[in-house]
């Protein structure tokens, strides 16, 4: 495997992602799909319990995969979202070098990374985003999404802390950023999974989203687990020691059913 840590800005060590491409054992011209992960962290921190751990998962499923570190607080909305679209984008142009399929780029995101992986979703065809990054929209277009526990709605089952710290406050904005509101036609199929005893994110902010990709019908699977609270990763201990009061090992399932959902 080559793992490299790559800037997403020409002469700026941060925003960067970290890449792990897999070798190629026999046929050298064969390219496989990519995850490209976003942790979550409240938009103050970018967690570092979803980057890693979930690479490595992904990776032993046969993916290339991508953890992106983007901007957070003090920094505003839209820089989250402008260096999402430049890993993505930065990936599809070196995928012959990478050999990654250019067509199979599916983006992962927690909690508030949920939220910064479904405005890619929703927003990756609306000319702003190709403005403020000087990208082709097609460059930087998720194939797919995983969404887990996401954060999702500014309305009555907001995470606030989340965007109280994309916003700076700024109320005009949570319209836009309620992102049950912004699907389209365009959106890409979506997984996601929660769990219902979730406090920090509740459980209504993927029912939201779901919602909405059924009304534009929108290829989705949704799970919902009975147990856990918020933050699970990959639900296994090792992973969760700082947060053991979030873990359910049932909820290490979601792994096997996002490759399966993958390989439809």
């Amino acid at each position: 495997m080559l793992t490299k840590r790559i800037s997403l800005y020409e002469n700026k060590d941060y925003p960067c992602m970290d890449a792990y491409v897999l070798h190629q054992i026999g046929e050298k011209d064969k390219t496989r799909g990519a995850v490209v992960i976003v942790p979550g962290g409240g938009y103050t921190h970018v967690s570092e319990r979803e980057a890693e751990p979930v690479a490595m998962k992904f990776a032993a499923a046969g993916y290339h995969t991508f953890v992106v570190w983007y901007r957070v607080n003090p920094e505003k909305y839209t820089d989250p979202v402008e260096d999402l679209a430049r890993a993505v984008a930065m990936i599809r142009q070196n995928a012959e070098e990478w050999r990654v399929d250019a067509n199979d780029i599916s983006v992962c995101g927690f909690s508030a990374g949920g939220h910064l992986t479904a405005s890619l979703g929703v927003f990756w065809d609306k000319p702003f985003l190709s403005e403020i990054t000087g990208l082709q929209k097609e460059l930087y277009r998720p194939n797919r999404l995983i969404l887990c526990y996401p954060v999702i709605t500014t309305g009555e089952k907001a995470h606030e802390g989340s965007f109280q710290a994309l916003s700076g406050g700024d109320e005009s904005l949570r319209e836009l950023l309620s992102l049950e509101k912004q699907v389209s036609d365009t959106t890409p199929p979506t997984f996601l999974w929660h769990t219902a005893a979730d406090e920090g994110v509740p459980v209504e902010n993927s029912f939201l989203f779901a919602a909405a990709l059924r009304e534009h019908k929108i290829p989705f699977e949704l799970h919902v687990f009975p147990f856990g609270g918020h933050g699970q990763s990959i639900a296994e201990p090792y992973v969760n020691l700082d947060c053991p009061q979030a873990l359910s090992p049932d909820c290490a399932k979601w792994t096997e059913y996002v490759i399966d959902w993958l390989k439809k």
